[in-house]
Formats: structure tokens, sequence, C-alpha cells
């Protein structure tokens, strides 16, 4: 690879490619995969990330909003696409785009069905979301009988499939609530199929549920953290490769005296000489404030540089006392060694949230 100049966020398709087929051999070979890319395919660039698993053949994707879904057809993508939490004012352009609700509740339901018999749809597919104990969003089991008799008053939708979220399904001290969750879904799923008189699709597991109840994979599994390399554990760590690695450069660096102070608030002094190294990454790209005063680290010549002081917007500075480098010198904050998680740890944070916080304005390169 070509040293890099500039702060950028380089995305390995092959190794979102191995992710992909790794989660596809967990599952049988009838059960359908949902890759979520809501969030900017967390944090990478749903296009692309959409665009590459449209070759693996996915069978479905997933935003989190209507909006994300838009963009998703502005760039091409024709895979059908659930929206997890639409919000009434985009039904139309929802409808326009070719894009699937989940209704998880009756005033969504009735709001949609409005729309849709506005539009002129006929057998409009939308999900059907039971809430089973994560108590976010969703139906209770007790709603089944006036959802059924909604929907046979219209034919402007038909349900397309039911489904839940997990809780805890990466937690085995929490493997008892998963179960009864598992059986909570399978009895409201066997209650509305006999109810409509037809059967829709049923999906409950997301990528720890793929991993840990193969019993729980139904018709189809939603797969989002896995996609992007993390498993949800050491031993399941082993088998995924994080696709995002976010490298800056040294921009400038600076040997200051005992009693000098790095940063805002001269929020470090130093206690004997040091280096540093300046570094043009900030929390505007990501990197929050809660990282600086020795709790987060970057990677330089294959060692740690602690960061100093607080993290400005767009700049942090490390110490590099005891490191061998110069201006110009690759610098890593998480890639594939150490990855996102080992940087979010340092916090008491999680992969989740700091790869989904890298800003727009970090330049994406895609390696395929």
């Amino acid at each position: 690879m070509e040293k890099v100049h500039e702060t950028v966020l380089e995305i390995d398709l092959n190794a979102l490619t191995n992710n992909f087929q790794y989660l596809k051999s967990r599952t049988n070979s009838k059960t359908k995969i949902l890759a979520v890319v809501k969030a900017y395919a967390y944090g990478s660039d749903a296009s692309e990330i959409a665009k590459h698993l449209e070759t693996l053949h996915v069978d479905y994707l997933a935003v989190a909003y209507t909006h994300e879904g838009v963009a998703l057809r502005d760039a091409g993508i024709r895979t059908p696409i659930l929206v997890l939490h639409p919000q009434s004012i985009n039904f139309k352009t929802l409808i326009e785009r070719c894009l699937e609700p989940s209704l998880y509740s009756h005033f969504v339901l009735n709001e949609f069905i409005k729309v849709a018999e506005g539009e002129k749809q006929t057998n409009y597919p939308v999900h059907v979301k039971f809430n089973t104990g994560l108590n976010r969003l969703g139906f209770e089991e007790t709603d089944v009988p006036k959802i059924v008799s909604t929907l046979n008053e219209t034919h402007s939708i038909q349900v397309k499939s039911i489904f839940s979220h997990l809780a805890a399904s990466e937690d085995f001290n929490e493997k008892e609530f998963t179960q009864k969750q598992i059986q909570l879904f399978t009895r409201i799923s066997d209650s509305f199929i006999n109810s409509i008189g037809y059967k829709p699709m049923l999906h409950l597991c997301n990528t720890s549920g793929v991993l840990n109840y193969p019993e729980a994979h139904f018709d189809m599994v939603r797969v989002g953290i896995g996609l992007y390399g993390f498993g949800n554990s050491e031993l399941e760590d082993k088998n995924f490769t994080p696709i995002a690695t976010l490298k800056s450069i040294v921009s400038q660096i600076h040997s200051i005296e005992k009693g000098d102070s790095v940063g805002y608030n001269r929020a470090y002094i130093a206690t004997k000489k040091t280096k540093t190294a300046t570094i043009p990454i900030g929390h505007a790209d990501g990197i929050g404030r809660q990282y600086g005063k020795g709790k987060g680290f970057v990677t330089i010549n294959n060692k740690q540089a602690y960061i100093l002081g607080n993290v400005c917007m767009d700049m942090i500075m490390v110490d590099i006392t005891d490191i061998d480098c110069q201006e110009g010198d690759e610098v890593i904050i998480f890639g594939k060694q150490p990855t996102a998680n080992a940087f979010a740890n340092t916090a008491k944070s999680i992969s989740y949230e700091i790869i989904t916080a890298v800003s727009q304005r970090v330049k994406r390169v895609f390696l395929k």
C-alpha cells in the first residue's frame, strides 16, 4: 500500500466478503441473510458496502431511517430494503422509493395504511415488529388480534415478515432470558400466522444470535456488527476481520521541558523532558474527549503512543518519547490490530460507538 498522507479510513472489501461468508456458513442454506447498513454502514460507507453485498447476493438490506434507504436507491441499490424506524412524515417517500417499513405500533400501522391507500397500493410489503423483551419498539403479544383485524380490512399492504430483536444474545449469563424471548416470539408468530392465514418470513437473530442460538435462525437472520469485523466475544472475534482501518500521519514533533503544558486548559503538564507528536484527527472526526488525558492511544511504528491532554477538534497530541519516528510517519488509530475494540476499551466504550463515530469528512479509501 502507498503510504498515507492524510487522515483516511481504509475499507477492506475482501474482509467484508470473508465476514459475510463466515456468518452465512453458520446458517443453513435456506436461511436468508439481511445485512444491516444503517448509520453509514456502521461508519464505513453505506452505498459502497451495499454495492459489494449485492455482488455477494445478500437477500435483504436494513437501514434505520427512510433517508438512508433513499440514499441507497439513489446509488443504484435494487435489493429489498427494510426501514427499521420509519417516521410517518416520510411514508409517501418510502413508498415512492420502494422501501419496506417496520410497523411497530397501532399508530404507525394505521398511518401507513392511510398513506398506502392514498397512493393506491395493493399488497405493499411491510414488516411487523413485536417486542419480546428489549422494550424499545414493537407490538405486544396481546396486540395480535387487533393487528390481524386491521390487516383484514385493507388490501393496501401485506405482511412480508414478522420479527423481533434479542436483547442480550451475546451474554451467556442471560441465556435463560434469551430463550424466553425465542419462546415468546415463536408463540406470537404461531398465533399471527394462524390468524392471518398465510406465513410471512420470521426473523429474530442479530449477529450474536446467529452465532449462539442456531435454533432461532428461522427464515432469515439480521447481521450487522459481524459484517464489519466483530463477533461480540473474544472467542468469536478470531473468526472475523475488522473491515475499517483509521489511519493518519505525524504532522509535527515537539520536544517540551518539565513543567511545559500540552493542549487546551493545560490538561497535560510534563513531569520530565517529553517528545510529542501532533496528529490531524480530533473530536470532529470521531475521537471523543473521553479518549484524552492518557486514556486512548494510537500506534506509531508498532508502538503505543498515548494521547496527552484534551482531544482538540481537529488534532490530538501523543507521547512519542520512547518511539523512533519522524514527521510524515503513518499512525494507526484502530484497524485489524489494534482493533476498534481495543481503542474503545480505553474509555470503557464499545466498538459500535467508535466505528460509527468516524466523521464523514474523513476520506474513505476502498481496498478491493
